[in-house]
């Protein structure tokens, strides 16, 4: 007798003729939809076995999916689309293992109180996927639990245990490389190091790539810290100000700073690629007026959550050892990207 199906979020929402994130926000607690259609969403997840609305006999067959709250409702719709996607890709990649991901959001006074969801003591779980940046007194907490751990697409170094991220260092060093392959040898950079292990990662691919070709890095072209959550048009506006010179060409930590940076130098009547080639990092695809897409390189979200629920089912308690699965991400040319002038 085959294994019975797992129940999912699209299962609610088709039952109840709905979008499945009217489901998501239902069973999240938040807003977006009335008290009503938040019930009857309740009632019928309890009905078909959903989670953590199962019975017990599944309930153990739960993976927690912690995530920080501001990237589901972030403001950008974009790079919103990238932190969506891949949290669907993990529920996908759980549910195909046969059990149920519970999505339980952290917002910002959860995170500076040190708080973990309801669900952590409401609900019997597998294991905990963190996703997403939070803060190392954060991350610790998590940690410190008496549960399997694996942290997907950031982490912290002083925290030893499963990380499943994007191979940021070996991406870094081919769009690089492309830059230089094209003509380029003056190549700026721009992201936040000092924020996240992803931009500092990249960061470091940049700086290899660089010293393998025998090629100078003007620190003045290089803006790899930022005050915020990642650097803003007004940070980019002013490192462009100060700048005597430009480089022919700037690597970018994530397509939301290359294509900040794009609307910069159009605003100083510059032309991209045609004077400055710039190349990013996730492919977000953004939306772009005058229809210059970027050259960049494609995070394989799939792959990541496909790893990250593999590595965790592979644990058979808390793990602290610094396990890494690096996910190569692939270089996708488009058209910012030229042989420099002159």
């Amino acid at each position: 007798m085959g294994r019975k199906k797992r129940v999912s979020m699209q299962d609610i929402a088709d039952q109840l003729n709905i979008s499945k994130n009217a489901v998501s926000l239902a069973l999240q607690e938040k807003k977006g939809v009335s008290e009503e259609m938040r019930y009857r969403i309740l009632q019928t997840a309890k009905e078909l076995g959903y989670g953590p609305f199962a019975g017990d006999s599944q309930q153990s067959g739960n993976v927690l999916v912690l995530v920080p709250e501001r990237i589901m409702s972030y403001e950008d719709n974009d790079h919103f689309q990238f932190f969506h996607d891949m949290i669907w890709g993990l529920e996908k990649s759980i549910r195909k293992r046969g059990l149920n991901a519970v999505i339980a959001p952290i917002d910002g006074e959860m995170e500076a109180g040190l708080q973990l969801p309801r669900h952590s003591s409401e609900i019997s779980y597998a294991g905990i996927i963190l996703f997403g940046i939070v803060s190392e007194a954060y991350a610790r907490m998590v940690w410190e639990t008496n549960a399997p751990l694996v942290m997907l697409d950031s982490y912290h170094r002083q925290l030893p245990c499963p990380v499943v991220a994007s191979a940021n260092i070996e991406g870094a060093c081919e769009a690089v490389e492309a830059l230089i392959a094209s003509g380029h040898r003056d190549i700026g950079f721009i992201g936040p190091a000092n924020l996240t292990t992803s931009h500092e990662e990249r960061w470091f691919g940049y700086w290899r790539a660089m010293q393998a070709r025998g090629l100078s890095i003007d620190g003045r072209k290089v803006l790899a810290s930022s005050q915020g959550l990642g650097a803003t048009e007004r940070e980019i506006e002013v490192f462009l100000d100060q700048l005597e010179e430009l480089p022919t060409a700037f690597f970018c930590g994530n397509d939301r700073i290359a294509y900040l940076l794009m609307r910069q130098l159009r605003k100083r009547q510059l032309q991209i690629p045609g004077d400055v080639s710039i190349i990013g990092f996730d492919d977000l695809r953004y939306a772009e007026e005058s229809g210059v897409a970027m050259t960049t390189m494609r995070v394989d979200k799939e792959k990541m959550c496909e790893a990250a629920a593999d590595l965790l089912l592979s644990l058979k308690g808390p793990c602290r050892e610094m396990i890494r699965m690096y996910i190569r991400p692939s270089l996708i040319v488009r058209h910012s990207v030229a042989g420099p002038m002159g």
